[in-house]
């Protein structure tokens, strides 16, 4: 398989971003103290093992730490319990916690679990507008002349992580459809480890375009309008059930069963609403297996190509 340049790039989008975790031991990190030290987010001497929650590297891990804050500090209040947050560089390495028992809870990628069913369970996913589906949107930027995935043959392309279904597999599966080798479409490719850093990357010239969550995008969007200026949408994949959060089957069902119901009734009180917006979702719902078995084809036309 054609060798691709892993890039990480350090001060973008938005936020001044920390670099990527290394793959060394699991990194904790202390909920009120932006050094990256252990603390109790409450200041309780809680006794228990704590809830060990880990987040695939979506956004990057700086912009991880601000936006899950708020949903750990209330999942810790209600639970009683302390709560860590689990950063890995990659999604491999998030399956790896969740499917070993090195984390009781994880927030993946859909392409983490449509390469791990057998590992994972899921437990809800996020709705935003009613919806809980979301869609790789391939992007370019705008002095770039393509108007779809074809187009961009011979061109420069960033991708997120090997398992992100947005940012890897769903472009990988999109070129084989079109009668092409994914390996010799692009004139250079590249991973970037999270969905912002590759709009960016587009954004500021540094590559003509990526693959990137549609969620992510229009969040990005919404948040510095200018960056329309910059970039467009060329194409986009089919429709799959959005990131979701899952537990290790092997979980107590007790234990599962209560983290589910948090999870989905949270929007109801004030304090888990203003977690969950800042988020960018409205709630967090049951999830639909329909919305992920389509994802098996998928990952068996592509797998080899991982």
């Amino acid at each position: 398989m054609k060798t691709k340049i892993v890039v990480l790039l350090a001060v973008f989008f938005m936020v001044a971003l920390a670099g990527c975790s290394s793959s060394s031991p699991v990194k904790e990190v202390r909920l009120n103290n932006t050094d990256n030290q252990i603390v109790v987010g409450y200041q309780k001497n809680y006794n228990e093992i704590p809830l060990r929650v880990a987040v695939s590297s979506i956004v990057s891990p700086k912009e991880t730490l601000t936006i899950y804050q708020p949903l750990l500090e209330y999942l810790e209040m209600k639970l009683g319990q302390k709560v860590v947050l689990l950063q890995r560089k990659t999604y491999k390495e998030v399956n790896e916690l969740i499917t070993t028992g090195h984390a009781d809870i994880a927030f993946v990628c859909s392409g983490n679990y449509g390469a791990q069913m057998s590992g994972m369970e899921l437990l809800a996913v996020p709705e935003v507008d009613g919806d809980s589906t979301y869609q790789s949107f391939i992007i370019a930027g705008k002095h770039v002349n393509a108007s779809s995935l074809s187009d961009l043959r011979g061109r420069s392309f960033a991708y997120t992580d090997p398992l992100s279904f947005s940012g890897h597999i769903a472009p990988i599966y999109m070129i084989s459809l079109l009668g092409y080798d994914a390996d010799h479409f692009f004139g250079r490719n590249f991973y970037t480890f999270s969905h912002d850093n590759s709009i960016q990357a587009v954004s500021d010239g540094i590559v003509d375009a990526a693959a990137v969550d549609s969620m992510i995008y229009k969040q990005a969007i919404r948040k510095f309008p200018n960056l329309d200026k910059s970039i467009k949408v060329v194409d986009k994949s089919i429709v799959v059930g959005s990131p979701p959060v899952v537990v290790n089957p092997k979980i107590e069902a007790k234990r599962k069963e209560e983290l589910r119901s948090l999870l989905l009734t949270m929007h109801m009180d004030p304090q888990g609403k203003e977690a969950i917006n800042k988020l960018d979702y409205d709630k967090f719902v049951d999830p639909e297996e329909e919305n992920y078995s389509i994802l098996i084809p998928i990952w068996l036309k592509v797998k080899e190509e991982l």
